[in-house]
């Protein structure tokens, strides 16, 4: 399945990120980490530059330790700060303590004139990061809007917390995926809208690729004896565990395709991390 979005709201919110780049101090670029390569999107490339940059590994819980540790391992090497979440958790201190640790020059030079400055940080990264319910974690309040689908947040939303002034701004991708199997590792987790994509085949080429590197998980989870050889296979097996048949006794591919991907989204195939 080939995969191509850019809906006209990002081209906005791209143009509205410039516009605010000359009121922010930082950039807060939230990364879902079970898909950190993927995440990085090109179009921020120029956003980052003459900015500080703190980069906030979400999702944690769905991913094992050994595996961040070496994407954490590789950041600081390349002289990037970053630290990591768990957005849903309600204790994103990390993220304030670490954006003051990198702005440390500015409180300083202000404090010593007897002044007292706030920190401006814009947050950014691709749908469904995580970014709106980061901000709600560290204020702790439901202040900026959330969802468990892309392109919730549309407009800029200021919040404020202990110091730091948050830009919450929309999840953003580019203009064409050159590489395929990024832009399926960003469908997986939730980044480009379910509507525009067939679950089916969405889920096959999910499968195809997990059944090789996580095979034990899928096992577990839907009670397999044996791994299926093929694919289609594979998807009849998870079927039938779960009782997903239509009239005439044939198999609910579209069901048994939203139960897969909704099962790896919410955690429930184990910790999986498509990309090390």
């Amino acid at each position: 399945m080939h995969i191509q979005w850019f809906p006209g709201h990002m081209t906005k919110a791209i143009r509205m990120m410039e516009e605010n780049l000359r009121l922010v101090d930082s950039l807060i670029y939230v990364i879902d980490a079970r898909a950190v390569y993927s995440c990085a999107n090109p179009l921020l490339d120029k956003l980052i530059v003459g900015k500080n940059v703190l980069y906030v590994f979400n999702k944690c819980d769905l991913v094992e330790k050994q595996d961040l540790d070496k994407w954490i391992a590789l950041y600081e090497k390349m002289g990037k700060p970053c630290v990591r979440v768990v957005g849903t958790s309600g204790d994103c201190t990390a993220i304030v303590k670490k954006l003051k640790e990198i702005n440390a020059y500015k409180l300083q030079r202000f404090a010593e004139k007897g002044a007292k400055v706030s920190i401006r940080a814009m947050v950014v990264g691709v749908p469904n990061s995580g970014k709106s319910t980061i901000i709600n974690s560290m204020v702790g309040k439901a202040k900026a809007v959330t969802g468990d689908r892309p392109g919730v947040t549309r407009g800029k939303q200021w919040l404020s917390i202990d110091g730091v002034d948050f830009l919450d701004t929309p999840g953003t991708l580019w203009g064409k995926f050159e590489d395929q199997k990024v832009a399926h590792h960003l469908a997986y987790i939730g980044s480009i809208r379910d509507d525009i994509l067939d679950t089916g085949d969405l889920c096959f080429d999910f499968l195809e690729e997990i059944k090789v590197t996580y095979p034990q998980n899928l096992m577990d989870r839907y009670g397999l004896k044996e791994m299926p050889e093929g694919t289609l296979e594979l998807m009849d097996a998870i079927a039938l565990s779960r009782g997903y048949k239509i009239r005439g006794g044939e198999v609910d591919y579209d069901r048994t395709a939203r139960t897969v991907i909704d099962d790896f989204r919410k955690g429930r195939l184990g910790k999986i991390i498509l990309e090390k």
